[in-house]
């Protein structure tokens, strides 16, 4: 029995997502290495991880990013609610990762996925936004995930 992918197979599913590469924007230090490993091993490519909001604007500016996972709380004067208002208008997809998901960036992010969360809920999390951004079905929802209504 075969159970692996048939070369090239791999390559053409990577193809047919909107979200190859994040930007992790989170101020606790163990979620930040947590969400980076968890992305990681799941074959995201992993932008940067940061704590502050000048970090994140010059990766946007200077990587490909797809998707910003942002807490809204930040190191230093600006917030996440601030980075997604940077990001969106630069056309990248921002999920916010919090305790307190803000109303006020409904225009801003796709959604808000609750803290605490486990790895697997991060993962459906993005698997829902990829398919939201491509247009697709949207699979089961991960506790904790709520999209905000302009992006459902």
């Amino acid at each position: 029995m075969f159970f692996g992918l048939v070369k090239g197979e791999a390559e053409a599913r990577e193809r047919r997502k909107a979200i190859r590469s994040v930007l992790v924007v989170e101020d606790e230090p163990l979620v930040a290495f947590d969400n980076e490993h968890v992305l990681e091993m799941a074959g995201y490519r992993v932008a940067a991880t940061v704590d502050e909001y000048a970090h994140a604007v010059t990766v946007i500016e200077e990587e490909s990013v797809d998707l910003v996972i942002a807490d809204v709380t930040l190191h230093g004067d600006k917030s996440g609610v601030d980075l997604a208002r940077f990001a969106a208008g630069k056309g990248v997809a921002v999920l916010f990762v919090t305790g307190a998901c803000p109303v006020d960036a409904r225009e801003m992010a796709l959604g808000c996925l609750a803290k605490p969360y486990a790895p697997r809920d991060l993962l459906a999390a993005i698997d829902v936004l990829d398919a939201l951004l491509r247009g697709k079905a949207l699979p089961r929802f991960p506790d904790g995930l709520h999209l905000f209504e302009d992006a459902a």
